[in-house]
Formats: C-alpha cells, sequence, structure tokens
C-alpha cells in the first residue's frame, strides 16, 4: 500500500469519487451507489482496524492474544481473513463476489450491536451486477482502485464529510430517484441552521434518508464548542437505511438511534409505549406522498391526526402533523421542507392548517426558489412551527407569521440551481431577526390571515411586483416624428425596387 499520507478535505472528496467513478460500468447512479459505498465503509474500517493492530504490537510486541483482546475491546471489531487487504490478496478468484459478502457478514456478526445487517448489498448478484464476466471485472477495478488509497489516518469529520460527499454525486446522476436518500447539501444547511438546535437537544428526522440533514442539524450545535445532543432517526427504504447507519458511524455518532420502517404507519421510535418527543425535528419528507396509510389514520393508536385526516393521496401533512405531535410540548421546534400546495390547499388540508393557526403555533413561512431539487423543477416552501408559542409556552404572546419570499435567492446552473452561502445568510438572518425587507419579507397578523381564509401562499403577504419604468409619451412621439421622413424614403425606395421587379 502507498505511505500513510494526510489528505484535505477536497484531496479525499477527489480521490474517492475518481476511484468510484472509473470503475463504473452499466449500472445505474442510485444501483451502483449501494456497491460503493459499502465498499468504502469496509476500507475505512479495515485500515483503522490495521492501523490499531500496528500500535498494539508495539506496544505488547509478539502477545498476539493480548493484542487480540485490545482489538475487540475497541468501537468495532474486524476478524481474521475479514478485511479488505485479505480481499486484495484473492482478487483473482472467480468467487470474488462470494468471499465479499462473507468477509462482510463475518465483520457483522463480530460487531452485531453496531453494524449487524449494514452491508444490505449482495456482492455476488447476478441480476443487479450482471454475469460473472462482468461482474468481477467491475468488483475488481473497484477494489483495485480503493486498494491505493490509505484512511487509516483519515478524521471522523473528513470521512464523514466524503462519504457525504459522495452521496450527493451519486444524487446528481440519480435523478428523481434521488430524493429517496438525501437532500441537497446547501437546502439542508439551511434548513438545519432554521430549525435553531441548542446544546442538550434531542433532534430526529422521521424520514431521515442516508441520514445527512439530521447530521448537519448536529453540526449547527457543535459550532458552538458543544457535542451534547442526541440523534434519532426512522427511513423506510432499507438500503437507504443501511446507508444512513453507514453515514453516522463515520462521523462517530454511535450512540444515534436509527429505525427501519414507515414512520407514519408503524413509527419505531417510542418509549414507555408512547411516541418519543424532541427539541428539535428537522425533515423533507416525500412530497405528496399517494398511499401514504389515510385509511388507518382514524385509528391511529397515538392520535396523530386529531386536527383531521389529510387526503389520501397528499401525505405532506400527515408528516407535518406527526412531527408536531412528537415535538416537546411548549418548547419542541419543527423545520419542515414542504412542496407550496400545503400553503394554500383546501379541503382536509385547509382545516389542518387552519387549526395550527389557531393554535398559533406556525412561525415562518419561507418559500425558496425553483430547480434546487433533481427530484422537482418545483418551487418549494420550508415550514417552522414553534411550540414555544402556544398556550403556557416561552413565546405565547408571539402572534405574527414571518413571510419570506426567498425565490430569487439562488445561483443559477445550467442543470440545477443552489443555494449559495449568500443566499443562505439573508434567508437566516431575516428569519432569526425577524425582518421586515420590501419585496422580500413581511410579519403578518392572525386577523389578516384569517381575512385570507387561512390561506398561507407567500405572495399574498409579499408584494414582489416590480414596477416597469414610466414611458415617457412625448418623447416617444417625437422619436417617431422624426423617424417618419427615414420611413417615407424607405417606402418609395422599396416602391422602385417592385416596379423594376414587375418590368423584368
Amino acid at each position: 500500500m502507498n505511505a500513510v499520507r494526510k489528505y484535505t478535505q477536497e484531496e479525499l472528496n477527489k480521490t474517492l469519487w475518481s476511484a468510484a467513478d472509473s470503475s463504473r460500468s452499466s449500472l445505474a447512479a442510485d444501483d451502483y451507489m449501494k456497491y460503493v459505498l459499502p465498499m468504502l465503509f469496509f476500507k475505512y474500517l479495515s485500515d483503522l482496524s490495521k492501523k490499531r493492530r500496528a500500535e498494539y504490537a508495539e506496544r505488547f510486541g509478539k502477545d498476539e492474544k493480548r493484542i487480540e483482546e485490545k482489538m475487540k475491546l475497541d468501537r468495532f471489531y474486524l476478524p481474521p481473513k475479514a478485511s479488505f487487504d485479505n480481499i486484495y490478496s484473492i482478487i483473482e478468484q472467480d468467487n470474488i463476489g462470494e468471499e465479499i459478502n462473507k468477509a462482510l457478514h463475518k465483520i457483522e456478526d463480530a460487531n452485531k450491536e453496531k453494524l449487524e445487517g449494514v452491508f444490505s448489498a449482495d456482492f455476488n448478484s447476478e441480476s443487479v451486477l450482471g454475469k460473472l464476466d462482468q461482474r468481477n471485472k467491475m468488483l475488481r477495478h473497484l477494489i483495485q482502485d480503493f486498494y491505493k488509497i490509505d484512511l487509516s489516518d483519515v478524521g471522523e469529520d473528513v470521512i464523514g464529510n466524503s462519504y457525504m460527499y459522495m452521496i450527493e454525486r451519486f444524487g446528481a446522476g440519480a435523478g428523481k430517484k434521488a430524493g429517496e436518500f438525501f437532500t441537497v447539501r446547501n437546502v439542508a444547511k439551511l434548513l438545519a441552521k432554521l430549525a435553531q438546535p441548542k446544546e442538550g437537544d434531542r433532534i430526529c428526522d422521521p424520514a431521515c434518508g442516508s441520514g445527512g440533514l439530521l447530521l448537519l442539524a448536529g453540526e449547527e450545535i457543535e459550532k458552538n464548542g458543544s457535542k451534547n445532543y442526541a440523534l434519532y432517526g426512522q427511513e423506510s427504504t432499507g438500503s437507504t437505511y443501511q446507508l444512513a447507519r453507514m453515514n453516522i458511524f463515520l462521523h462517530g455518532k454511535d450512540s444515534a438511534r436509527l429505525e427501519w420502517g414507515d414512520t407514519l404507519n408503524n413509527p419505531l421510535l417510542v418509549e414507555n409505549d408512547q411516541l418519543m418527543k424532541y427539541d428539535t425535528q428537522v425533515c423533507n419528507p416525500p412530497f405528496s406522498l399517494k398511499k401514504w396509510g389515510a385509511e388507518h389514520a382514524e385509528a391511529d393508536k397515538y392520535k396523530r391526526f386529531w386536527r383531521g385526516v389529510p387526503p389520501k393521496d397528499k401525505g405532506d401533512f400527515a408528516f407535518i402533523t406527526h412531527m408536531i405531535e412528537t415535538a416537546k410540548p411548549k418548547t419542541g421546534r419543527v423545520a419542515a421542507i414542504a412542496p407550496h400546495g400545503v400553503l394554500f390547499r383546501g379541503g382536509a388540508e385547509g382545516k389542518i392548517r387552519e387549526q395550527l393557526l389557531k393554535e398559533n403555533i406556525i412561525d415562518a413561512v419561507i418559500g425558496l426558489p425553483a430547480g434546487l431539487f433533481q427530484t422537482t423543477g418545483i418551487p418549494v416552501a420550508i415550514l417552522i412551527i414553534d411550540r414555544s408559542r402556544e398556550k403556557g409556552g416561552a413565546n405565547e404572546k408571539k402572534k405574527d407569521v414571518l413571510f419570506i419570499e426567498a425565490s430569487k435567492e439562488f445561483k443559477a446552473g445550467k442543470a440545477q440551481n443552489t443555494l449559495a452561502e449568500e443566499n443562505i445568510d439573508k434567508i437566516y438572518d431575516t428569519y432569526a431577526k425577524r425582518k421586515e425587507i420590501e419585496k422580500f419579507s413581511r410579519k403578518v397578523s392572525f386577523k389578516e390571515i384569517e381575512e385570507n381564509g387561512f390561506n398561507l401562499n407567500i405572495t399574498r403577504y409579499v408584494d414582489t411586483f416590480e414596477e416597469e419604468e414610466p414611458i415617457d409619451i412625448k418623447a416617444n412621439l417625437k422619436e417617431l416624428a422624426e423617424l417618419e421622413p427615414e420611413i417615407a424614403k424607405l417606402e418609395k425606395q422599396m416602391d422602385k425596387y417592385l416596379r423594376e421587379l414587375k418590368i423584368k
């Protein structure tokens, strides 16, 4: 292997992506990702284990029994013949995919509490990876490319950020499927800031994807020098849930609790037979989810849908309702992304919206630009729910709703628009200071919203109309008069040409 070197974040991102991308065959981005990221995780565990074994060997010499005992007490344990180096040594075997599976299952068995089931991809799958020759060619390239990279001296923050970088790069090629496993980083970053998590918080994402948004919320607390917080998440797609587990582990958040299942129909984050309550929740739930389980909502054992059952083909308010009901009474905060329809649609959604406004817990409505997501070109909104505004809460006297019309806050791109740092800062600063800025933000009273039928469409409250420059009619008439002789001259010339053509 190469000598150990210190990678900068940018260098490691580039090196890992280059290694992964050069080995790619005809697999779709979202399928290929399910093999590359576990392979990266495997390589990181192997390199770290190899480094620790060498350190123990320096201390205990040839006392293999003592070394093995110490290795088993570490954060994780790689059993014999379950390392990346071992796989590299048998790379030419025809059953290399099968051997990778065996090594990964050994690692899971030796670390059941932390890693059981985390390697869900089948590296010997003909249906996904193709026939033996094609499959082996791809796997060998991937093993060879990753073998050249020594991750033993890479810190948790750097490897964790590289993992999230890889997810985002794969997401860029996955089109609409990208929304199943990640939220665009800068949108997630804005959402995490708006949630305003604080030291000691329980933070949850009930549709956590690969865990990036959850980790960014934690980072907001770490910026102030504290690591005192707890992370919780639930994800319905099995392969995505395993990506989240790897992501959380790589970031050193072993105590985080993640569950695999459907949050709306089978919430698994429970304690004492009740839904867990959180200080802060962040979420980018699937937009207008069809068949979300409306038929079971009336009989929900946790009585989450007492404000009304959202439409069966639009699960937006089902997720929002769940988050409100699992936010701590009188203190909990929710920051969620939603399609604009939740702001103005009538029927059951209109009644739920009216109830939330009457409870005085909608703190802000923020409109984002179009084209920020691979999954949709439509503009979306962020809802900030603050339960400290309800009766008995510290902010119960705050009665207005802050509307921010940020649809023009973006950096244009060919395939996708992005939120630049200055856009994030402007939106957050406006929210945090509850600023009123002409054509951008405005605080609106409950009375005005009530008069508008509890419609939260942002442009009803923030006037974005740009006046056109006034037309100087006199100047235009003068200019026209000056042009008339010239026009007459051109008309005569045209007449002459036409007569000549007729003669010919």
